[in-house]
């Protein structure tokens, strides 16, 4: 037989076509599945079965990639033009900050960009497949378009398969669809619009069969797979700047044009004014390049991003990537997955009908705790015998069980059982007394057909029969019901279809129970048996319920003025229910992912607007959503923990992975939830906008340093006279003074009002008005008063060594009352002694006191008098600096007026 390439590339609707149909494109056989060398030969064509990652950046690449920046540039050019000089200690600690940042830069981006790998660990697993009729078990990497594959419960689909054959299959497919529930699986064919979430006869690589057994033929492997398409998406997606790096980067460019600028003014008046000079002319531009550069900001801006994510790892939000902490306190909208994000994804029961009667339950999730009620009345289950006999058929007619992990009840089985487990014990019903006292004797499992389970019991002398499955598949069988006096009696048909609609309609899974006592000597169940002579039990109604906390953390995004949105594979009447719950409007509507797929670009943005909830939503679809609203100048944050969200997590401006997620999503998100609590969101923006108020006060603090070194040498320039202060010295302010004082306001305590207050503009600047006020008066008066102490001290003293030496501690003092103007220390420590109770960080008293003994060995110490070009100071000359230091204090009040800083 010739084989030829089957087009397994160019037909995407398998689920269209019937097991015949598929076997005969793939070329394959339905009995025998493909010969030996037939695969091998595949196998070469098609390659292996595993996803391909793009090729990353090596890391020597990404290291010289941080010197791609205009404060390094500057820097970089100063210590070229200081070598040529000859100044080989300045250059040497111009290049030495040059390399420092570019590190620290580098520690900061270096992330393991791991998500494809995690992803084929998702999808590496073995498989059971049939050659030239010969059942073996391979390694899934081995697997080829065509081969025929047998699927039991416990296994992880290998590739994406066409069923031909189900027996009692379901698969959970939540981590790819965002399903709750696992899917019962056909055989027949579809529709071809048909969506994934529904198609019914396909298995996907990654899924998890829960129940059953089948067969099926791969029809897609490696990066072919609905997986590998979300694998490529993740590619695809655009890697966007965070806000603040997008500030950062329109503020280090505008910086650069300013540089440039001062230091061709410096070069060209004292060209002007020196004649042929050239050297101190040089000399003056690269001071005054090296002192409007700070230097320590980047150090800075990393370690107030570290600190915060200290914080946050106390509050269970573990930051993978710095920038995201900022991100985070910048969002304007947070998109929610449903299922195990806002909800417990754990099934339960919250309504009972019975006799007549419509009962609710309490509680949450497979604990015990709860209660069932009638008219917010707790009941006894011996005053209602209808309630009694529904919730003991849910009990006996399972085959699921409860056990307890690290003090959490998990249910081991299906999640639906798992619900009926818990409602029954709510009502005092114990499984294992009654299992010894009703017996069972024979079980007729679940058929995705027949749509319902039956078990035998024996019952003292009497053998019955209970039954599960769908209101539909039930009710037709059904003449009788107990009613509220548990009793035989004629059942209402139409009633009982109201409720089951009614609750349906909440959002619930509705189920239905029934009855049949049979003869005595009874031993098997067959389906026959349930014709007909069903009595009525009732109908349990369950859902996913949301988190309390869940609830909580919606409304304190509110009130913070951001936005949440729930997007969901799940189906859209459950997905209004539960965001009604959590309070994302009583009148919420969803729209579905059909109806998307079918918006044009405007509409779209009308939909991402004014929705909240979005239902049956596929990858593809998510991602667009996510750049819907980023097109509208919103910061997204996207919540989720399932490989269907790894797109959209990785689009995002911050991805956010819940704990007990896949490592798909965990890698490609920015930041992981350790307690699958979404309140930990509501915690984690608190912390990332504190943090940017401390890495704007930072700014604010040390780019009037900055400013009043470049205007103290510029000043020198006009006048002709030496260097005020050499670029050795500035780099020594610049980086050990500055940071010092600087560092402790990135431990400042959260403002109580952080949360209180709507997100910030995404296109404010790094420097606003007001702050560009603090810092030119600031800068004004720092320069005013180095400069004018290093003219005062080279006229009573003429020694150039002292002078510079005094100005620069004039500098540092005046740096020292204005830390103190602007931290919260003073404020806090008269508050509690006022007997308020504020968070006090010492930080700043710290940093002031190690910058005192570091300026007094930069003063007093001869090997930094070498090093530096510094001079001894008398007693009289410390007392003098401090004094000179004191007045900037005025001006903070006065700026504190018009810039609230602290």
């Amino acid at each position: 037989m010739c084989w030829r390439k089957p087009r397994i590339l160019l037909n995407h609707s398998w689920h269209t076509l019937s097991g015949s149909e598929v076997a005969q494109l793939l070329e394959s056989d339905t009995e025998l599945g493909l010969p030996f060398n037939e695969a091998t030969n595949r196998q070469r064509r098609y390659g292996s079965n595993e996803l391909v990652s793009r090729e990353k950046t090596s890391s020597w690449r990404r290291f010289l990639q941080q010197f791609q920046q205009p404060v390094q540039y500057i820097l970089l050019v100063a210590g070229t033009v200081t070598a040529l000089f000859k100044e080989v200690v300045d250059a040497g600690v111009i290049f030495a900050v040059a390399v420092g940042n570019a590190l620290i830069g580098f520690i900061q981006e270096a992330r393991a960009e791991n998500a494809i790998a995690a992803l084929a660990e998702v999808v590496t697993t073995e498989a059971t497949v049939i050659r030239d009729d010969e059942k073996a078990r391979i390694s899934s990497r081995e697997l080829v378009p065509g081969d025929l594959i047998v699927l039991a419960t416990g296994d992880r689909v290998p590739a994406d398969i066409r069923l031909t054959e189900a027996f009692d299959l379901q698969i959970d497919e939540s981590g790819l669809t965002g399903e709750s529930l696992p899917v019962d699986k056909t055989t027949e064919p579809l529709a071809p619009e048909t969506l994934l979430p529904e198609r019914t006869n396909m298995a996907y690589s990654g899924s998890l069969v829960t129940a059953g057994q089948g067969r099926g033929f791969v029809v897609a492997i490696g990066n072919q797979t609905e997986t590998g398409r979300v694998a490529q998406l993740m590619q695809e997606s655009t890697n966007l700047m965070t806000p603040l790096a997008r500030r950062i980067q329109r503020f280090s460019r505008t910086l650069l044009y300013f540089v440039l600028g001062m230091a061709a003014l410096a070069f060209a008046v004292g060209a002007v004014r020196s004649g042929y000079a050239w050297v101190e002319t040089f000399k003056s531009a690269v001071a005054l390049a090296v002192s409007a550069v700070p230097e320590g900001l980047p150090a800075i801006v990393t370690i107030t991003l570290a600190i915060g994510v200290s914080r946050m790892a106390k509050r269970h939000a573990i930051v993978r990537k710095l920038p995201a902490v900022e991100t985070l306190g910048s969002t304007t909208v947070i998109c929610s997955d449903k299922t195990g994000t806002l909800t417990k994804n754990q099934m339960t029961v919250q309504e009972v009908y019975a006799g007549g009667r419509h009962y609710t339950v309490s509680g949450t999730g497979y604990d015990f705790e709860g209660a069932i009620s009638l008219n917010d009345q707790m009941i006894e289950l011996n005053t209602s015998p209808a309630l009694r006999d529904c919730l003991l058929a849910g009990l006996l007619c399972n085959d699921s069980h409860l056990q307890q992990e690290d003090g959490q009840w998990e249910v081991v089985g299906d999640p639906t059982e798992g619900a009926l487990l818990g409602a029954a014990h709510k009502a005092g019903l114990d499984r294992e007394v009654l299992e010894e006292e009703i017996p069972r004797l024979d079980v007729l499992p679940f058929d995705s057909k027949l749509q319902y389970m039956a078990t035998l019991h024996q019952d003292q002398s009497n053998r019955v029969i209970y039954a599960k499955g769908s209101v539909e598949a039930l009710l037709t069988h059904c003449q009788f019901w107990v009613n509220g006096q548990g009793e035989k009696a004629p059942m209402d048909l139409d009633a009982v279809r109201q409720q089951a609609d009614d609750t349906a309609g909440k959002g619930l899974r509705v189920l239905a129970f029934a009855k049949k006592p049979v003869a005595p000597d009874q031993e098997t169940i067959e389906p026959d048996d349930l014709n007909q002579g069903l009595i009525f039990l009732g109908l349990q109604g369950m859902i996913d319920p949301p988190r309390p906390e869940a609830i909580e953390a919606v409304r304190a995004c509110k009130m913070a003025g951001i936005q949440v949105k729930m997007i969901t594979g799940d189906h859209p009447i459950t997905a209004v229910a539960i965001a009604r719950t959590i309070g994302l409007g009583q009148t919420a509507t969803a729209f579905t992912g059909q109806e998307l797929a079918q918006m044009e670009p405007q509409e779209l943005a009308n939909a991402v607007e004014n929705t909240d909830v979005f239902a049956r939503v596929a990858p593809e679809q998510k991602l667009r959503l996510v750049e819907a609203l980023q097109a509208k100048g919103e910061i997204v944050a996207m919540t989720g923990d399932g490989v269907n969200d790894a797109p959209a997590l990785s689009q995002a401006d911050i991805g956010v992975a819940m704990g007990m997620g896949t490592e798909v999503a965990k890698e490609a998100a920015d930041m992981v939830l350790t307690d699958n609590n979404f309140a930990s969101i509501a915690a984690a923006v608190e912390e990332g906008r504190t943090a940017y108020r401390n890495i704007r006060r930072a700014i604010g603090f040390i780019l009037p340093i900055s400013g009043g070194e470049s205007l103290t040498i510029l000043m020198g320039t006009l006048v002709s006279t030496v260097l005020p202060i050499l670029p050795v010295q500035v780099l020594w302010v610049n980086m050990v003074s500055a940071i010092a004082l600087s560092l402790p306001l990135a431990f400042e305590p959260k403002s109580e009002r952080a949360m209180q207050q709507p997100p910030r503009n995404p296109n404010e600047p790094l420097l606003s008005g007001r702050l560009g006020l603090r810092i030119l008066v600031i800068s004004v008066w720092n320069a005013i008063a180095t400069f004018g102490t290093f003219e005062w001290m080279m006229r009573t003293t003429g020694d150039v060594d002292v002078a510079r030496t005094v100005a620069i501690n004039v500098l540092v003092s005046s740096e020292i009352f204005y830390l103190l103007s602007i931290c919260r220390l003073i404020p806090s420590l008269v508050a509690n002694l006022w007997g308020q109770q504020k968070t006090i960080s010492y930080a700043p008293a710290i940093g002031i006191g190690t910058l005192v003994i570091l300026q007094v060995l930069f003063s007093q110490w001869s090997l930094m008098n070498e090093l530096f070009d510094t001079a001894p100071l008398s007693p009289a000359q410390g007392l003098f600096i401090l004094a000179l230091g004191l007045p900037v204090i005025l001006w903070a009040l006065i700026l504190q007026q018009f810039d609230p800083i602290n």
